[in-house]
């Protein structure tokens, strides 16, 4: 397992973190994804540490803080010592029925970490992100909200889910501006079957030094290799009943047909080729892998010893490469000949 540095902070993580969804089953969507109980759920975060994961990942939203419950208790139950994890969680979903139970605000923010804590059963959370953009409160806002929790000690770094680029960079200038806590990461979906994250988000990242942590990598359960064009190898799949996120097929099953002829000749699972292109990926900072057996798990773990050959990496690029989408094209055709320029400099 290797350890990578976590944006623009001096902390560092594993490059596989372990995703909590299937903790709990509380509620008609989390049952859908998982309801591991607390014995489960221990033996998974024991294998998970034994592999060299010092990260997980929650959020107050999963199965109705079920999830965090769980995960909380595990690292007592384990007997975890506290500077060996990172601990991440999440705030923006519905946590109850008043009209200020959701979203960004102050007191949204400042209710929810209360909860989320004492679920955790910890004194910080290391990494706080919020889960989705709202409308409905000023950038500002939430992030003077944040900024008070990391300077009470609640809270040591703080990251977005599920953001644009603009936004993002609109929340940073405003930190700087400010003097507030800035983002340290963005948690996004991104797989070889989703590569959106490339258009705008990706380029952002690097310019501005943020970590990527991304969900759902194996397109939910679409590029496990359990699925062919002419149907799954077998019933009872996650994506049999929540069919999330949405994937152009096609395209999709150009990646899986590639991936199984790599997986075929390296002897590994095509899921564990899913895996080893996200960590080959500069931008990629830690890759949150769920499970549900410990089987699954192992599986996911075994990607960190997959190497990819440069041809089999632009084998992979090719079958996922994006449609072009202007302004990108235009990138391409205009600053090539400033390109040329660069790469004959830097060979001086």
């Amino acid at each position: 397992m290797q350890y990578r540095k976590f944006g623009n902070s001096g902390l560092f993580v594993s490059e596989l973190c372990l995703g909590t969804m299937t903790f709990g089953g509380e509620g008609e969507l989390w049952s859908k994804i998982g309801d591991l109980q607390q014995n489960d759920a221990e033996k998974l975060i024991a294998c998970a540490l034994d592999a060299g994961i010092n990260f997980i990942d929650t959020a107050d939203v999963y199965s109705a803080g079920l999830s965090e419950r769980i995960t909380g208790q595990a690292l007592k139950n384990l007997k975890v010592p506290r500077d060996e994890i990172v601990v991440a969680t999440k705030v923006f979903g519905e946590t109850g029925q008043g009209a200020n139970a959701r979203g960004l605000s102050r007191y949204h923010i400042m209710e929810s970490v209360k909860a989320s804590l004492k679920r955790l059963q910890l004194d910080h959370i290391d990494l706080y992100q919020v889960h989705g953009f709202d409308p409905a409160t000023p950038i500002e806002e939430t992030l003077a909200a944040l900024d008070t929790l990391v300077q009470h000690g609640h809270v040591r770094y703080i990251g977005a889910s599920n953001w644009a680029a603009w936004q993002i960079v609109k929340a940073l200038g405003i930190a700087e501006r400010k003097g507030l806590a800035h983002f340290q990461s963005l948690q996004a979906y991104y797989t070889l079957a989703g590569r959106d994250l490339e258009r705008e988000l990706i380029p952002m990242l690097e310019s501005e030094g943020l970590g990527l942590m991304v969900w759902s990598p194996l397109a939910g359960g679409l590029l496990s290799g359990k699925y062919t064009r002419e149907g799954q190898a077998e019933a009872g799949n996650r994506r049999d009943i929540f069919d999330f996120p949405p994937v152009e097929l096609e395209r999709a099953h150009g990646c899986i047909d590639a991936m199984r002829d790599i997986a075929d000749t390296k002897g590994v699972s095509v899921a564990q080729i899913a895996l080893a292109w996200l960590l080959h990926r500069p931008a990629v900072t830690s890759v949150i892998v769920g499970a549900k057996r410990i089987g699954q798990l192992d599986d996911n773990i075994a990607a960190t010893r997959v190497t990819l050959s440069n041809d089999e990496l632009a084998e992979l690029n090719r079958v996922s490469e994006l449609p072009p989408e202007y302004p990108g094209w235009m990138f391409e055709r205009q600053g090539e000949f400033r390109r040329q320029q660069l790469m004959a400099s830097n060979k001086r």
